[in-house]
C-alpha cells in the first residue's frame, strides 16, 4: 500500500510540472506517466500474489508407495484371424438353380448351401448305370462260355487256342465291367457336387454369385465361388513380439506344468474394453528379419462373437506375478538427463527429487527396484510447477493440475 501511495504522490508532482509546459509536451508526458503507473501497479500486483502463492503452495497430487504384486504382461498390437477360411468352389458346372441359406447365416458342416442344376448329372448316371448292367450281362455269358470250353478242352473236343480266346475275353468283360463301375461312381460323385454344401462349421459371408447364374469350374467365371465361410469358433489372434522379450518368454514356457498354458487377454484397439481371454497357441519358426518381431498365435473361444477376422485388437500375454513389489503410479515417473527419477514430498511439505530404477510397467502402476521405500510419498500431477525445495500442498481428491486445466479436458 505503501508502494501505491507513493506512485500516486509522484504523479501528483508530475502532473504539476507538466500543467506549466506547452500542449503537445504536457499530452505526451501525461501518456508516459500513466503507462509508468499501470506497469507498477502490475509490477507490485504480481508480487503479492507471487508472495501470497509460496506462502501456499503449489497444489500437487500425491501418492504413497505401497508393497504389493504387479503382474507381468506383453502388450502388442495383433490381427484376428480366422481359424479356418474356406472360399466355396463349384465342383461342377452348371446353372445355380437356388441359394438355400441367407448372408451372414452360421451354418454346419455338410449344410447345404446352394444347388447347381442336377439333371445333367443324373441323366450321366442313369446312361452309366445302363452301361454297367449291359457289361455286366456280356461278362456272365463270357463266363458261361468260358466253363463249357473247359469241359470240351478236357474230352479234347476243342483245341486249346479257342480257350484261350475265351477265357481272354472273360479278362477285358471283367475290365470293361469295372470301367463302368468307375463310370457310376463318378456320376453319383458328381450329382453329389451339384448340392455345394458347407465343408466347416461356420459364418457365411455375402453371396458372391447369384441364382440363375452359370457356373464353370474349369474358367475364370468359377474364380470367385459361391460363398466364402469363415470358422469363428474358435477364432485365432496373431501378434509380435520384439526380439529382446522372446528369452524372457521361452524361460516361462519352459517352466510350464504339463497341460499349463499361458492365458492371452484381447482387448478392444483402444484398450478400453476386455474382448476375450484365450491361450497362446503357437509361436512362428523363426524371426522377422525386416522387423525383428517373432508371430505367435493365440486361440480364443469367441463364444459371444465379439473377435471379428482382420479386426485389431491389443493382446496381452500375461508371463508371471512378481511379489513383495514396491509400487508407484506411473505418472509419478519422471524422466531427466540422468534418467528415472521422482518427487518425494518430504518434511514441512517441501519436495526433493530422487533417483529411481523403474521395474515392471503394468497399466497405471510401476515398480520400483531401487530408490524408493514403501510409505514415502511421490507426487503424481502438478510436476511441471514444483522443483527440488519447492513448498507444496496436496490437493482434494479429483485434483486437475494447472496444465491439465489450462489445455481443457481431453473430450473437448
Amino acid at each position: 500500500m505503501r508502494a501505491i501511495q507513493s506512485l500516486r504522490e509522484k504523479v501528483s508532482l508530475g502532473a504539476n510540472k507538466i500543467s506549466q509546459r506547452p500542449l503537445w509536451q504536457r499530452r505526451a508526458l501525461l501518456s508516459a506517466l500513466i503507462g509508468c503507473l499501470v506497469i507498477g501497479a502490475l509490477f507490485i500486483a504480481g508480487r503479492f500474489k507471487s508472495a501470497k502463492h509460496v506462502q501456499l503452495g503449489v497444489s500437487v497430487g500425491v501418492a504413497k508407495a505401497f508393497l504389493g504384486d504387479i503382474s507381468v504382461y506383453l502388450d502388442e498390437l495383433g490381427t484376428v484371424t480366422a481359424y479356418y477360411t474356406v472360399n466355396i468352389q463349384p465342383r461342377v458346372s452348371g446353372q445355380i438353380m437356388k441359394v438355400d441359406v441367407k448372408e451372414g447365416q452360421y451354418v454346419h458342416a455338410g449344410q447345404e448351401l446352394a444347388l447347381i442344376d442336377p439333371r445333367p448329372y443324373q441323366a450321366a448316371l442313369d446312361q452309366a448305370q445302363g452301361a454297367l448292367s449291359r457289361d455286366q450281362a456280356l461278362l456272365a455269358d463270357a463266363k458261361l462260355d468260358l466253363e463249357r470250353y473247359k469241359k470240351l478242352l478236357a474230352q479234347d473236343a476243342i483245341p486249346s487256342q479257342q480257350y484261350d480266346t475265351q477265357n481272354a475275353t472273360v479278362g477285358q468283360d471283367e475290365g470293361t465291367v469295372e470301367s463302368d463301375q468307375a463310370a457310376v461312381e463318378t456320376a453319383k460323385l458328381n450329382l453329389i457336387y451339384a448340392h455345394v454344401t458347407s465343408p466347416i462349421d461356420g459364418r457365411v459371408g455375402l453371396r458372391l454369385v447369384d441364382p440363375g447364374n452359370v457356373i464353370y469350374t474349369t474358367t475364370a467365371n468359377g474364380a470367385g465361388g459361391i460363398f466364402v465361410v469363415t470358422k469363428m469358433q474358435p477364432i485365432t489372434v496373431v501378434f509380435t513380439l520384439p526380439e529382446e522379450d522372446i528369452p524372457r518368454l521361452m524361460k516361462r514356457m519352459n517352466h510350464l506344468k504339463p497341460g499349463e498354458k499361458l492365458i492371452v487377454e484381447a482387448y478392444s484397439r483402444d484398450g478400453s474394453q476386455l474382448l476375450e481371454k484365450g491361450t497362446l497357441l503357437a509361436l512362428d519358426s523363426s524371426i522377422q528379419v525386416n522387423t525383428g518381431t517373432l508371430n505367435l498365435k493365440a486361440e480364443f473361444g469367441n463364444k459371444e462373437g465379439l473377435l471379428y477376422p482382420n479386426e485389431f485388437v491389443n493382446a496381452r500375454l500375461y508371463l508371471e506375478t512378481e511379489h513383495h513389489q514396491t509400487i508407484i503410479p506411473a505418472a509419478a515417473v519422471q524422466s531427466g538427463p540422468e534418467g528415472s527419477f521422482v518427487y518425494i514430498v518430504g518434511q514441512n511439505n517441501t519436495v526433493e527429487t530422487r533417483s529411481v530404477k523403474v521395474g515392471i510397467a503394468n497399466g497405471s502402476n510401476v515398480s520400483i527396484i531401487d530408490g524408493l521405500q514403501a510409505g514415502e510419498t511421490v507426487v503424481t500431477d502438478g510436476v511441471d510447477f514444483i522443483r527440488p525445495g519447492s513448498a507444496v500442498r496436496v490437493a482434494s481428491p479429483g485434483f486437475q493440475s494447472q496444465k491439465f486445466h489450462k489445455k481443457g479436458s481431453q473430450n473437448e
